[in-house]
């Protein structure tokens, strides 16, 4: 009986209908705060890949590297030094704050002050005006960034962090009291260890 050649199989997952490239993913916002009609972008920059934690930042969840604050004083909050450059406040900053979410602080406790150049956060959101970005701040949603020179404006929260990133010694020097008078019960201040003591002994 002679053989018959088999047709050749056309798989159907080889063969099958084109579909339209997917689109490329956006990043949302973060879960812990709902999405901003508008608003492009995370609702906080993200920290960068892999971003490997300093000690000093770990003080900031364990409250190890203090300073001598009498612990006596209900009403004066705790103050913690992280040290850091000028150029490395911010990011030392942002891996406190990382600390603080991670460790169950809501993100609405956390207000960030920067002295020098603002937080890419703060200018993003004020480019959508002025009322728009404090009303954010107003809603008690999220972590709020704000300069040093609005924080007569910034209401009081739990923790405030201070990102002394620049600026003159005098800015520092007003808003490390205000910072810690807006902190209800921590103040973690993020920069140049002699220059953040000094002024800490001058002013607080």
């Amino acid at each position: 009986m002679p053989l018959i050649p088999e047709e050749p199989q056309i798989h159907e997952s080889a063969q099958g209908p084109r579909t339209a490239p997917t689109p490329r993913p956006v990043p949302g916002p973060r879960s812990a705060a709902p999405p901003r009609p508008g608003r492009p972008g995370p609702a906080r920059p993200m920290p960068p890949a892999q971003r490997t934690p300093r000690e000093p930042a770990a003080a900031a969840k364990q409250g190890t590297n203090a300073p001598a604050v009498p612990s006596t004083s209900a009403s004066r909050p705790q103050i913690q030094l992280l040290p850091a450059s000028v150029e490395g406040a911010l990011d030392a900053a942002e891996e406190a704050v990382d600390l603080l979410l991670d460790s169950g602080r809501a993100p609405g406790d956390v207000l960030v002050i920067t002295t020098g150049d603002p937080h890419p956060w703060a200018a993003h959101e004020l480019s959508f005006g002025e009322d728009a970005y404090w009303a954010q701040h107003d809603s008690g949603d999220d972590v709020f960034y704000a300069d040093a020179t609005a924080l007569d404006r910034a209401a009081s929260r739990p923790v405030v962090v201070v990102a002394v990133n620049g600026g003159p010694d005098e800015t520092a020097a007003t808003t490390l009291p205000l910072a810690l008078g807006r902190a209800g019960a921590l103040l973690i201040v993020c920069g140049n260890t002699e220059r953040i003591n000094s002024l800490l002994g001058a002013g607080v």
